[in-house]
């Protein structure tokens, strides 16, 4: 059994709504970046948690059961009965060094009894499909992985992810959860639906899109927002790409900008835009939204164990379009699970996460990604 208690930095002070935990072994933590580099913040919560591994990331909105915050802080407390936790962390300068920094990580957790990676990454300096992917190919073949990557609001100035006593930008950090009575599942989906003609990708560069249909991007993107043009990127969010298969079918990887280059004409994305490709634009009414995020509960294996914890990740560009509805994707989620005693999340910058029921991981993005955990009874009795 996974044991939770909830914490919200307010007021200058930790309120908690749970019972204390004697000793928890691991703590996740979101909320605003000038919060999470303030280090009496920090220490104050090292104080309640004890010696247990502290991480999380800044966000474009914390989540904390069925509630959704801005500029504040949550935690959830998790203590488990035989699961074990190790952390790692890298750093990373530039998206280029995105791959091997996966590998390394996956390196560093690759341990007998691994069952599961949660990730964390600055949402900014890395490339999430290269993350995703070094991963992948050093992780065991029947090892998950979920995540994703920090927030900064609408802003996309600056990015904190936070390991114990290290909280900064330029920081990926990854932690392994060890032990034969885990019970992990995952499910992702957006409620995203195409409109337009379909573009040829005919000039990028990993995660720089240059050239659709052999016309600057950036000119024809504005096309399509108009006056929200001068928005951009954040109003770029509204309408994100997804990737088309070359039959013209659906992939269901969308991607969501970063940051836009007036001279060069070019769109920065949170992952790869492989040049060859066809892509669409998307748009979204909230209804669809809240869809989506119950249809990825209905994606997940179905469980053994009833979820203790859930993990809420889902991206900038539904917070927006939701606006004042935004609680009622947590809400439906939280009901479909059978509401867990834990629920914690952020609004990101791209969700990482299995492709479907197999195991490994990709870079998502516009998408509710889910991770749940449970205690089988165990095993040694």
């Amino acid at each position: 059994m996974i044991n939770t208690s909830k914490l919200r930095w307010h007021d200058g002070e930790w309120s908690q709504s749970d019972t204390q935990l004697e000793s928890p072994q691991l703590v996740l933590l979101f909320g605003a970046g000038s919060n999470l580099r303030d280090k009496a913040i920090r220490a104050s919560l090292r104080k309640r948690v004890g010696s247990a591994t502290i991480v999380g990331c800044s966000t474009a909105g914390e989540i904390l059961g069925g509630s959704v915050g801005d500029d504040g802080l949550v935690a959830l407390a998790l203590e488990f009965d035989t699961t074990t936790v190790r952390s790692a962390y890298r750093e990373i300068d530039n998206a280029n060094e995105s791959e091997s920094v996966g590998e390394a990580l996956a390196e560093d957790l690759t341990a007998p009894g691994l069952r599961h990676v949660l990730v964390f990454s600055d949402g900014l300096k890395v490339n999430g499909t290269s993350l995703a992917r070094g991963l992948r190919s050093k992780l065991p073949a029947e090892v998950s992985a979920t995540g994703g990557l920090a927030g900064d609001g609408p802003r996309f100035e600056n990015t904190t992810v936070v390991l114990d006593e290290r909280a900064g930008s330029g920081l990926v950090a990854a932690i392994g959860l060890y032990g034969p009575d885990l019970e992990v599942h995952w499910g992702s989906a957006g409620g995203w639906s195409a409109f337009g003609p379909k573009r040829k990708v005919t000039r990028a560069k990993d995660n720089v899109l240059f050239e659709l249909d052999d016309k600057p991007a950036l000119a024809l993107y504005k096309t399509y927002l108009g006056d929200r043009a001068e928005g951009l990127p954040s109003t770029g969010l509204l309408f994100p790409l997804e990737l088309v298969a070359e039959d013209v079918s659906s992939t269901g990887l969308v991607r969501t900008i970063l940051a836009v280059d007036e001279d060069k004409q070019s769109l920065t994305f949170a992952g790869d835009v492989p040049e060859g490709r066809y892509v669409r634009l998307m748009k979204a009414s909230t209804d669809k939204l809240i869809w989506g995020a119950e249809y990825a509960v209905e994606m997940m294996a179905a469980p053994e164990t009833k979820p203790e914890v859930a993990l809420l990740v889902s991206c900038v560009g539904r917070r927006l379009v939701l606006g004042q509805r935004v609680e009622e994707e947590v809400e439906a989620v939280a009901t479909e699970l059978g509401n867990p005693s834990g629920v914690v999340g952020f609004y990101s910058y791209g969700e990482i996460g299995p492709g479907g029921l197999s195991h490994g991981c990709e870079l998502h993005n516009q998408t509710m990604t889910l991770t749940t955990l449970a205690e089988r009874e165990s095993s040694s009795l």
